[in-house]
Order: structure tokens, then C-alpha cells, then sequence
């Protein structure tokens, strides 16, 4: 008999308080008219921060100006070859779940199994997906060796991920966050593998709020709040409703540090009236248009993870308000150009 999955745990009055101020935060950032040079700059920080704080919290001691060092490719830390391993393993997990949220592409089991792979493979972009594991793992006390956990046998371990991955897209009317939140708890739970469960974890959780649309611009790094209330994270885990309760203030946490950041930092939002005038779709879209001169619904469709029909109604749309020109009207090959008070910002760069 099929396992199904099916999580019990309490919606708290902290929880829902949490759900509200990510909600209020992510509106506000996502209204947020940046410079494009410093969100490229802090979007770069945030990938740093998260690598840094993820494998960090797996025992790396790399610092922060090592870990460039090592992804730049200006040098290497003799003897400490595992630790480099792990930063470039979990900078090439991290780019490939960008790619993976911008193109709208559905959690499945073959997926997380190349998610883990690219963890563990040393910073390769193409790997094979790793196998679950054939055989018991234990967890235990770094200090006392002690038994503190026991995951499920291998015999059980395909089965209970593939229940896990069919809720993961079964449930979409619960908040993102909530899914994200039991996601990480479960996958933790069943503990798939012998190493690098942890980091597979942390980064299918950023998958599903991306693809959720909660990537924040790329801005936040929930590792950093792990890494600094670990106490916390290895207690909370232990409990699926304070886990999520813990996973959602941590969600509000990062977001609202967002929205400090772009206050603290000088010329972070844009004010060019033009600019404010558009919302964050239309903005996002300006950048195909530093590459092409006119597009077609279907770039539209791939940068947004839409469907043909969406993206042909949002180009309509777009051309109804004054934000895009057709300038090729045939049914096939529909192409369309920004409007001529929009084109400056493309040669001024100025979003």
C-alpha cells in the first residue's frame, strides 16, 4: 500500500504572526524600485552569506573571504581540500535552483536526487542523480557519540520521498512558507542519505519558496539566521510545530533584514520616476531587452515559468498600457519592442 504523507502539527498564534510579517515584508521589498549594480552586488552577498552559513552549520570553517577566493578560482587552502569541496558543491546546488525557479520547474523526486548530487559533486554543473541510501544511517551526539537519532530503514526510503514530493505538489493552497517549513522537516526525518543531508535540505527548501515566488530578489539568506540560533535549529527540529514555528520567524526575520539593508545602504532604491511608474514583472522584463531589441511571448513565458496562454495575455496587456509595441503582428512570430518613453531606461541601464 501507497505511503501518504500527511503532517500534523498545530497552526500556533506564533505562526501566524509570522506568516504576516513575511507577507507584509515581501510586498514591500517587492515594490522596491533598486539600482540594478547594488542588487546585483547584494544578491551576490546573499549567495556568499548563504554558502558560507549552510556549510558552516555542517562544520565548514571556511570564512567569508576564503569562500571567494575559492569560487573565483584565485586560490586554493592546502589540507583543506573537503572543506573547498563543499563550497563549490553547494554554490553550483544554489546556482542550479535559481535556474530551476526561473524556469517554473515542479519539485520531483529525480530532481532532489540531482540536487544532492550536485551538493556532493565538488562544484561539477552536470551530474548524475544520487541513489538513496541502501542501508541504515545513525545520528549522533558529536561530544558522547550517543544515539540521538534513528532514521527510517532504506527499505522505506523511496517511498516515504516520493509521498513527500507528491505532497510538496499536492498542497500549493497552503502558504509557501508552511510548505517550505514542513518540506525541510520531513526530508530532515527520513535523512535519505548518508552525508549532505542537511545542505540538500536548506536548498530544497529555498527551491520551494522560490518557486513560490518568495526568492525576495535573491536578497535573503535563511542560513545565516540557522547558523546564528543553531541551538535552536537542532531543538526546534525535533518537533514538527516548533520547527515550523521557528522556520516561519526566521522567514519574517530575513525579510524584514532586507528591507534594513536597503534603507542602510546608500543609492539602493531607484528613483527614477519612470521607473516607479512600473511594477516588479514589468521591471524584471526590462532585463530581456538589454539583450534583444524586440521579443516574443514565449521569452515572456520562460523568464516567468508561465504558460503559452499567460504569457501571450500579459504581453496583450503590456502593449494595452503603453509598456510594449507589437512590432511584428503575425500570429506565429509575434514580436514585441519596448515603448518608446521605456527605451531609455535600457540605454541609461537605469533599473
Amino acid at each position: 500500500m501507497p505511503i501518504k504523507f500527511e503532517p500534523k502539527y498545530t497552526l500556533t498564534p506564533r505562526i501566524v504572526n509570522g506568516l504576516l510579517r513575511i507577507e507584509a515584508a515581501k510586498e514591500k521589498v517587492l515594490y522596491l524600485p533598486l539600482n540594478p549594480l547594488i542588487l546585483n552586488s547584494l544578491r551576490e552577498s546573499a549567495r556568499l552569506y548563504t554558502t558560507h552559513y549552510s556549510t558552516m552549520i555542517e562544520g565548514n570553517r571556511m570564512r567569508l573571504d576564503e569562500i571567494d577566493v575559492i569560487l573565483k578560482h584565485e586560490g586554493h587552502f592546502p589540507g583543506r581540500e573537503r572543506e573547498e569541496h563543499e563550497i563549490r558543491g553547494y554554490y553550483a546546488a544554489l546556482t542550479q535552483v535559481e535556474k530551476w525557479a526561473a524556469t517554473g520547474t515542479p519539485v520531483s523526486e529525480k530532481m532532489i536526487q540531482s540536487l544532492h548530487a550536485l551538493v556532493m559533486g565538488d562544484g561539477k554543473s552536470k551530474v548524475k542523480p544520487t541513489s538513496y541510501r541502501d542501508g541504515q544511517n545513525v545520528i549522533r551526539d558529536a561530544r558522547t557519540r550517543a544515539i540521538v537519532y534513528l532514521p527510517p530503514e532504506a527499505k522505506d526510503v523511496k517511498d516515504l520521498m516520493g509521498a513527500m514530493a507528491s505532497w510538496i505538489n499536492t498542497n500549493r493552497e497552503l502558504p509557501c512558507a508552511l510548505r517550505a517549513a514542513i518540506t525541510h522537516y520531513q526530508f530532515a526525518t527520513i535523512h535519505p542519505y548518508y552525508d549532505g543531508n542537511g545542505r540538500t535540505a536548506r536548498l530544497l527548501t529555498t527551491l520551494i519558496l522560490h518557486l513560490g515566488g518568495y526568492d525576495l530578489k535573491g536578497l535573503y539568506s535563511l542560513e545565516e539566521y540557522y547558523a546564528r540560533n543553531l541551538g535552536a535549529y537542532y531543538e526546534a527540529i525535533a518537533d514538527i510545530t516548533q520547527w515550523v514555528e521557528y522556520f516561519v520567524e526566521g522567514m519574517a526575520v530575513a525579510f524584514e533584514n532586507v528591507l534594513k539593508r536597503m534603507a542602510d545602504t546608500p543609492g539602493a532604491q531607484d528613483q527614477s520616476p519612470l521607473l516607479r511608474q512600473l511594477d516588479p514583472r514589468q521591471r524584471k522584463a526590462l532585463q530581456l531587452f538589454q539583450e534583444f531589441d524586440s521579443i516574443t511571448s514565449h521569452q515572456i513565458g520562460e523568464l516567468f515559468g508561465f504558460k503559452p496562454r499567460t504569457s501571450a495575455a500579459l504581453c496583450a496587456t503590456w502593449v494595452k498600457n503603453g509598456f510594449l509595441e507589437v512590432v511584428d503582428a503575425s500570429n506565429k512570430g509575434r514580436k514585441y519592442s519596448l515603448s518608446k518613453q521605456y527605451r531609455g531606461l535600457i540605454a541609461s541601464n537605469d533599473f
